[in-house]
C-alpha cells in the first residue's frame, strides 16, 4: 500500500528543524547507498524527507514536474532561488531530541551528502484549532484546505506507482524586520495582512496590496490551492541580536499554485506588490519532491532504490 508521508497532512509540531544538505563529490552509487540508509529512517511522521532536483539529476532519474525554484524579480522586490539537494523536516516535542537526531542522520548520509544549514522552528501561540501564529501575532494558515480538499491540492494521485502519494514542497525562509513592523500603526498592520489582529476577521476594505487579497487561492485561474505548514523560526546573530521570521512551507500536487501566488505577491501580474514585503523578505527559495511511503519506508523506486 502506498501512503503519503504523514507529517505533510498532520498539524505542525511543537518543535521542528529544517536540515539542508548538499551533494559532496560522490558517485551515483555512493549517493544511492546513502539514500538506502536513509530510507528506513524516514517514518514520514517525525521525519519528512524532500529530495531536490540536483539530487535526482545526479542519479540520472526523472520526477515529472520537479524543477528548481525560479528566481523571480518583481518591480520592487524579489524572491531568490537557493537550491539544495535534500531537506529533512524533523518534527517533535523536545528540542534536544531533534538536535541528537540531526547528528545521527548527518553521520548516516556522509560522505555523499554534507550538512549545509539548519533552521530551528517552533509553534507560537497555537489556539484550539490546528494553526499557530506568526511572530507578528497574526494567525498563519487560516485559509488552508482541510480533509479531502487538503489531500486533493497537496498529494499526487493517478500518476502511477512510486509517484502517487508524493508531494511537491516549496520552502522559503522569510526574515521579518520588526523595527519596521513596530513603526506601523495598528490599522496599517491589519491592512498589510488583510485581517484584524484582534479577531482574525478578513477586512473587506483592505487595499489590493493586502497579503490576503494577493494570495486569495480561489481568485486565480486555475485556482491556486496549496497546503501551508509554515512555522516561525529564530536564531541569534554573532552580535547577539535576534533574527526571526517565518519558515514558509507549502505542499502541492505541483509547484504551479505556489508560483502563481508568488508571482502575484511580487506584482508580476499587475504591478501591485504584496504589503508583506514592507516588513519581511524571503532569504531563500527551494523546491523538493517528497516521495511516498511503502511498507513503513520511503518509496524510492523512481530513483532505482529498492524497497
Amino acid at each position: 500500500m502506498t501512503q503519503t508521508q504523514a507529517g505533510i497532512l498532520a498539524p505542525v509540531p511543537a518543535q521542528a528543524r529544517y536540515v539542508f544538505y548538499s551533494l559532496a563529490a560522490c558517485s551515483a552509487g555512493d549517493l544511492r547507498n546513502a539514500l538506502a540508509r536513509l530510507q528506513a529512517q524516514v517514518d514520514g511522521d517525525k521525519l519528512v524527507a524532500g529530495l531536490g532536483p540536483q539530487l535526482v539529476q545526479h542519479l540520472d532519474a526523472q520526477i515529472p514536474l520537479l524543477h528548481e525554484c525560479p528566481h523571480l524579480q518583481g518591480p520592487k522586490f524579489e524572491a531568490p532561488s537557493t537550491p539544495a539537494a535534500l531537506c529533512l523536516w524533523l518534527r517533535g516535542e523536545e528540542r534536544g531530541e531533534l538536535i541528537a537526531r540531526t547528528h545521527e542522520l548527518s553521520d548516516l548520509l556522509a560522505p555523499a551528502l554534507q550538512l549545509d544549514r539548519v533552521i530551528d522552528a517552533f509553534v507560537h501561540q497555537r489556539g484550539q484549532g490546528k494553526h499557530g501564529r506568526d511572530l507578528t501575532g497574526y494567525e498563519d494558515g487560516t485559509e488552508n484546505p482541510e480533509d479531502d480538499d487538503a489531500v486533493a491540492c497537496s498529494i499526487a494521485q493517478g500518476q502511477g506507482s512510486g509517484h502517487d502519494g508524493s508531494s511537491f514542497w516549496a520552502l522559503q525562509q522569510w526574515q521579518h524586520d520588526f523595527t519596521a513592523f513596530r513603526k506601523m500603526s495598528a490599522q496599517t498592520k491589519d491592512h498589510a495582512i488583510g485581517r484584524r489582529l484582534s479577531d482574525n476577521e478578513e477586512l473587506d476594505d483592505a487595499p489590493e496590496s493586502a497579503h490576503v487579497k494577493r494570495t486569495a487561492q480561489e481568485s486565480f485561474d486555475p485556482e491556486a490551492f496549496i497546503l501551508r505548514r509554515s512555522m516561525p523560526w529564530w536564531q541569534v546573530s554573532p552580535q547577539g541580536a535576534d533574527h526571526t521570521g517565518l519558515m514558509f512551507s507549502a505542499f502541492g500536487c505541483s509547484f504551479d499554485a505556489f508560483e502563481a501566488q508568488m508571482r502575484r505577491m511580487l506584482g508580476l501580474d499587475d504591478g501591485v506588490s504584496d504589503a508583506l514585503f514592507e516588513f519581511s523578505k524571503p532569504l531563500t527559495g527551494s523546491y523538493f519532491w517528497c516521495p511516498p511511503m511503502q511498507q513503513g519506508k520511503l518509496d524510492l523506486r523512481l530513483l532505482d532504490i529498492g524497497s
